[in-house]
């Protein structure tokens, strides 16, 4: 049974879009992520390519104010559990931030008061096999791509490996991300605190 929503200026309790409308626009796009693709053409394939080297970079070098303008208002930041992505209405997330709770992670990334982060990380990625899909029609374009994230944070190195999912919905700013998902290759084993951005 719901519960109804009694004061609506209190967002710390609700969201203004994860809804079922967007749990069946999450369904459709971990669907698409999952299935075969046609090889796309040199120019949207650099062009998809150029994104990610940007967000790498920003995140690399920790401008995550910066990093957050990439993301639409009804984004969704998501770290899995489940190989692939699973259902999240049913299971937990390392991560699954709407944009408020990703605004959130950001501004306590920067505090430099978050105890899992003194020292802050100081990561690397590479990114490779980058395939792009377009969906013109929806103002829509699916990338894939693997990744590896090398993390060293208090004298200790750490490596995670995976793939990426993003979906990026065009706007008058250019292309946004409507959903970046980051599925780590051993996403169901034990981890500690997954304090670093993906």
């Amino acid at each position: 049974m719901s519960q109804k929503i009694q004061d609506y200026s209190d967002t710390s309790s609700w969201s203004y879009h994860v809804d079922e409308s967007f749990y069946a626009d999450l369904d459709n796009f971990r669907d698409v992520l999952n299935s075969g693709w046609p090889v796309a053409g040199v120019e949207i394939s650099r062009r998809g390519e150029g994104f990610l080297a940007q967000e790498a970079r920003l995140i690399d070098e920790g401008r995550f104010n910066d990093w957050l303008e990439l993301f639409s208002a009804d984004c969704l930041y998501w770290v899995p559990i489940t190989p692939g992505g699973g259902n999240p209405r049913l299971e937990v997330s390392h991560a699954f931030d709407d944009c408020r709770r990703l605004t959130d992670r950001v501004y306590w990334l920067r505090t430099g008061l978050a105890f899992s982060q003194i020292p802050q990380s100081r990561t690397r990625r590479v990114i490779s096999n980058v395939e792009v899909l377009d969906e013109p029609s929806k103002g829509l374009r699916f990338i894939r791509s693997n990744f590896i994230v090398n993390e060293f944070r208090a004298g200790v190195h750490k490596t995670y490996s995976g793939w990426y999912g993003h979906v990026l919905t065009a706007g008058d700013a250019g292309w946004r991300i409507r959903l970046k998902q980051a599925n780590l290759l051993d996403s169901e084993h034990i981890h500690e605190n997954l304090t670093l951005v993906f």
